[in-house]
Order: structure tokens, then sequence, then C-alpha cells
């Protein structure tokens, strides 16, 4: 008999999100419970949340998660960002003793700022400026593995179930705007903690269930503009491409939703000259950033939420709304067992993106 975590199963990994549109800032203990419905999606290798509007204290200054396999690279670290920024505040993030989670690495939490004559000389924004310091952490020391460097959020994560990871950071503590959660079952790739989900970089997080068949090819495109992919598994090639395409490029993340599950040119050609022409230019400009392999994700980013399944929607998805309130799951029950009568709820199309921001009021 196969082990567990030895036995491939296609439809594993569960998503979850709740996003708050008037701003209203609520603990992870909802979050926490609609996952762990979906318990039986996940294998006990890997869970995680991404939650936004956490350091309200801290919100201009960057906040670095970082794990350390050891005191030395927790220390060449310190030493790297102090030659390249102002640390406001370092600390432990705080944990509690759980039973399902075991050998964790250093886990500490830096809120950070550019020195201001640096990133003047560096003649870069300090999106990129600090971007670049946080790839080059991963690149090359070893041992240290930034896994969250927005502002006014971050990602806790850990190989364990989601619901253990959520007492393990004590996540009902947090308060946020908005949230995001993954069970994962692994596939093709190792069960590590830097390789659970969500990945992210500055303020994009990705939660992802499925698999990516064009992984080779996307990241040999993302690998040709500085980024650089080495914790292990697929999907923190989406993260790459999404800040590729709407930070350097410019693109709403409704386009580049329609670069990384573009429509079939039959169903391009179907649509009105204007239509046609904009869909073509997207998806021949950028054909190596079409994501194949079946996939439901969401995107966090600051201010906003975005859901996508592939084009032929091979992944569950399921919206729902209340009031100000938009959830998001891989089964229905997730959403029902924090919110049983939802005023809207529905499936999203493969290849529709549904993005929900702040209301323009609280942006």
């Amino acid at each position: 008999m196969k082990k567990e975590g030895e036995v491939r199963i296609s439809s594993g990994c569960a998503i979850s999100g709740i996003f708050c549109r008037d701003g209203k800032r609520i603990t992870g203990e909802a979050i926490k419970k609609s996952i762990a419905v979906m318990h039986n999606r996940s294998n006990g290798l890997g869970g995680g949340f991404a939650a936004y509007g956490i350091y309200p204290q801290y919100k201009d200054y960057f906040a670095l998660h970082i794990f350390y396999d050891s005191q030395t690279s927790r220390e060449e670290t310190e030493r790297f960002l102090d030659k390249r920024f102002d640390i406001i505040n370092l600390s432990k993030i705080p944990v509690r003793q759980t039973p399902g989670i075991s050998d964790a690495p250093l886990i500490w939490r830096y809120f950070i700022t550019p020195l201001p004559h640096l990133l003047q000389d560096s003649q870069l924004d300090e999106d990129e400026y600090t971007s670049r310091a946080t790839i080059t952490i991963n690149d090359s020391i070893d041992g240290a593995y930034v896994v969250s460097c927005g502002k006014d959020m971050g990602v806790f994560k850990a190989v364990g179930y989601p619901e253990d990871v959520a007492d393990f950071y004590r996540i009902e503590e947090y308060e946020g705007y908005s949230w995001t959660a993954h069970g994962r079952y692994p596939t093709n790739t190792p069960g590590w903690w830097a390789g659970s989900h969500p990945f992210s970089l500055l303020d994009l997080t990705v939660v992802h269930n499925g698999e990516i068949s064009s992984y080779d090819a996307n990241r040999r495109a993302v690998e040709m503009y500085g980024y650089s992919c080495n914790l292990l598994t697929d999907t923190e090639v989406i993260t790459y491409i999404l800040d590729y395409l709407t930070r350097k490029q410019g693109l709403t993340l409704k386009e580049s939703s329609e670069v990384i599950a573009s429509p079939f040119w039959t169903t391009i050609a179907a649509k009105n000259e204007e239509e046609r022409q904009r869909l073509s230019y997207l998806r021949k400009m950028f054909s190596s950033f079409l994501i194949t392999g079946p996939f439901s994700i969401l995107v966090g980013f600051r201010g906003g939420i975005m859901a996508l399944n592939d084009r032929l929607k091979l992944r569950s998805l399921v919206a729902a709304e209340k009031e100000n309130i938009v959830y998001f799951s891989s089964e229905e029950a997730a959403i029902r067992v924090i919110e049983e009568n939802p005023d809207r709820i529905w499936a999203p199309r493969g290849g529709e993106a549904v993005i929900v921001t702040l209301n323009e009021e609280v942006r």
C-alpha cells in the first residue's frame, strides 16, 4: 500500500478566499473554518494563508516574512538587509506549539524601507529595489527564504493541514480585509515549508489548485526577465508572470488574465473586430506566458482579489456574495459553513476573471 504523499490525487488541493469590499477587517477565524471543511483535499504536506490590512501601524513599510534554516543564515540575511534598508522593526513571528506542525524553521518578520541614498543611486522605484533584494536573498543566501515582502500584508505557511497552520501562526489574532487560504496535496513536487502556498512577491499572492503543464516554458520565459524559480513547485511561476505583466508591462489584471488563460483562437475569431485585435495582440505579444493545464487560482493584491479558472474550467471554483463580502472556494460547502445564505452564488466560467476591489471610498 502506498503511503500518504506517494499517491497522486489529481483533484487534490483546496483554495478559499474572503474579501470585504468595505475595508472591514475580520479575524482569521472565518478563513480557517472555511478551508478546514476541505480537509480531505489536503494530505498534511502544505497549508497557508495570505492576509491584507494586517499591519496598519506599519502600512508604509515592506513587511518581510523570512524562513531560516539556521542562525548563520539569519545573521547573513540581516547583514544584507542592514546594508540596503532601514530596518524599522524586527522580531520572531509569534507561533504556538501545535501537534500537527513540526520541524519548523526560524521564522522572522522585518518592517523595512529602502535607504534613500541607495534607492536614488539605483534609479529604481522602491518596489523594484525591494523585489530585486528579495530575489537575491532567495538565490544567494543558503537557508534563507523570503516568503512575503509586501506592504500591510503577510503570508503564513507551513508543512501541515491548513487548520493546523492557522493554529500554529495564531491566525485568529490577525485582522485583515482580505484573506486567502490553501490546503495542499502535492502531486509532482515535494512538500516543504517554503514550497507551500501562498506564493508571494511584493503585494501579489497566489494560491492554486491544479497543475501547470507549461511550467518549463513559463519558467524559462520569466527567468529571462530577472526572476528565479527556486521553490520547487510550479505555482511559483504564476506569481512572477503576474508581477511581470502588471507591474513591469503595465497590463491590468483583466488583461493579464487574458494572457495566462487566453481564449482559444476560434473564440477570438468570433469577437468583434476591436476585441479580436486586442485579444490577438495579447496572445501573440505574451505567448510565453500562456498557462496550460488545469487550474483555479486566487490572486491577492493590495486592495483587491482576483479569481480565475483555466479556460476549460478543469478545476472547481465557486464564488458568492453577501452584502459587502465576497467569497471564493473550491467547494460550495466551504462558503456555506461561514455564510449560510449568500445573496448570490455562482461558478465563474473558464478563463473569465472575477476581480473584486475595495469600494472607492475606502481605497
